[in-house]
């Protein structure tokens, strides 16, 4: 063939065209592989953390750092990228989240101490707010406002099966050694930057007007990065200590600065017109007390079956697939009902489910049977399935389609926030007036020398913080109604 000839021929590459019927699946794929390396890696770290303290020899507040330094970056950077991703294309971010979010995997699993570990999982942050502020708008850009429910139900039901692989590959990862517990994350974070980088397309055009809100943004990261690394120091360090107050204060004055910044200048970071919609503010009120309300649940029942049963970190992953499992079930079910039914009644209940779940495990105590525990986090995880897939596609089937970006990132960062703010607040209450002694051997996951009055101070505690979330799920499915009966976001849900 001559080289003429050659040139002629079209040339083959992987996926479709924006514009071809099939390309939603397509896209649906790379926001799912996502999904899946975001909740298998906070699956397998979670069921790590005690391996993680002996390992290291870090203190508590270390460990829960690790924790915490991955949900503040992308708490306070997500907003920011879906800003950027709505003037400079979804695909570029989402490809460059997967890139960086893997390359902090390698460099976490080299660390050698608390500090450097924590620093590559702010890195790791960075690449997870990119990835976060771009997946539901892609999605939402590529499917049909009618079969938004489906997509989002998929996403989270491969969320589900990552909360289900998480913990237990977790276990069976930190037999070999801790580090893969991050290196695991490195072949399918390549396989996605590849997958993402072929067969995503741009389908909105980025906006023309490239003015960015610098001092709104500056504002904004500050105000909350102080907020949230002042609620969770105050819970574990306490509120009296210097960087705690300093930290709200900072938050007090530059986050009410940034609306007002917001509410001026001619092209915002958040639009705070979205909030007009009241399906919109009352979705995304009721993801913020969702966050609130279930993302602790995990990090409580690993110092329950590691710490207060001494179980093994396998044996603890297997006993928390249940709650995976319910979401697993019930999202894509969730999603298909809200596609021809409507998102307020299903979202509202499925919090209520979830309440109803962890106030039963209030009767929880050392010795109770394994049976009851798994049905009352099934239950949980129902309910979180019926709640987390409408209310998203509610939420972003309400927004125009160039401000999906933002829109997206809203709704991550204040999901966020109520994530970083249930894990310190639980701590809190966890670790009052337990004797050190007892907590170290807990969140060690070495506590089988404990008898039951050593731990009860411990599964007191755990109790209260338990309804405590029962409470905040309960708070989110009235925010959750407080949406119209019948509004553009219900109707297009």
């Amino acid at each position: 063939m001559s080289a003429e000839a050659a040139q002629t021929l079209p040339r083959r590459r992987i996926g479709v065209d924006a514009d071809h019927e099939h390309y939603k699946w397509w896209a649906l794929s790379c926001t799912s592989l996502g999904m899946l390396l975001a909740t298998v890696n906070s699956g397998t770290l979670v069921i790590a953390l005690p391996d993680l303290e002996r390992a290291l020899g870090v203190g508590l507040l270390t460990l829960v750092w690790v924790i915490l330094a991955f949900m503040i970056a992308s708490t306070v950077l997500v907003l920011t990228f879906g800003r950027l991703s709505d003037l400079f294309g979804r695909k570029r971010a989402f490809v460059w989240g997967f890139a960086l979010f893997t390359a902090a995997s390698l460099g976490a699993g080299f660390s050698s101490g608390g500090t450097e570990l924590i620093l590559w999982r702010v890195v790791q942050g960075i690449g997870g707010a990119m990835l976060f502020a771009n997946a539901s708008a892609l999605v939402t850009d590529a499917f049909p406002r009618e079969q938004l429910g489906v997509a989002m139900g998929t996403n989270v039901m491969v969320a589900g099966v990552g909360l289900v692989l998480g913990p237990v590959l977790g276990g069976a990862l930190v037999e070999i050694s801790w580090h893969w517990v991050f290196w695991f994350n490195v072949p399918i974070g390549l396989a996605g930057t590849a997958w993402a980088w072929l067969v995503l397309r741009e389908i909105v055009r980025p906006e023309a007007d490239r003015r960015f809100d610098w001092w709104g943004t500056l504002a904004f990261v500050a105000g909350l990065t102080g907020l949230t690394l002042g609620i969770s120091r105050g819970g574990i360090v306490g509120w009296g200590d210097t960087l705690t107050i300093g930290s709200l204060v900072v938050a007090v004055v530059l986050l009410p600065a940034f609306v007002a910044i917001e509410r001026r200048v001619p092209s915002p970071m958040l639009d705070l017109s979205l909030f007009a919609d009241r399906g919109f503010s009352a979705a995304t009120g009721a993801a913020f007390l969702s966050g609130l309300s279930r993302f602790a649940l995990t990090f409580v029942f690993v110092l329950y079956f590691q710490g207060a049963q001494g179980d093994d970190p396998i044996v603890a992953g297997v006993k928390l697939a249940p709650l995976a499992v319910g979401m697993l079930i019930a999202s894509p079910l969730a999603g298909i009902y809200a596609d021809r039914h409507g998102a307020r009644s299903l979202a509202a209940l499925g919090l209520v489910v979830s309440a109803v779940g962890m106030a039963a495990m209030t009767t929880l105590q050392t010795g109770t049977s394994y049976a009851l525990t798994a049905l009352w986090l099934l239950i949980t995880g129902l309910g979180s399935g019926m709640f987390n897939s409408p209310n998203t596609s509610a939420m972003m089937g309400a927004v125009p389609p160039h401000r999906r970006g933002i829109a997206g990132g809203t709704r991550m960062m204040l999901q966020n926030t109520g994530s970083v703010l249930s894990i310190a607040f639980v701590l809190a209450i966890i670790t009052a007036a337990v004797p050190t002694t007892t907590l170290l051997s807990i969140f060690s996951g070495v506590s089988s020398g404990l008898s039951d009055a050593a731990l009860a101070p411990f599964i007191h505690n755990l109790h209260v913080a338990l309804w405590a979330l029962a409470a905040s799920s309960l708070l989110a499915a009235a925010v959750s109604l407080l949406r119209p009966a019948t509004s553009g976001t219900e109707t297009r849900a």
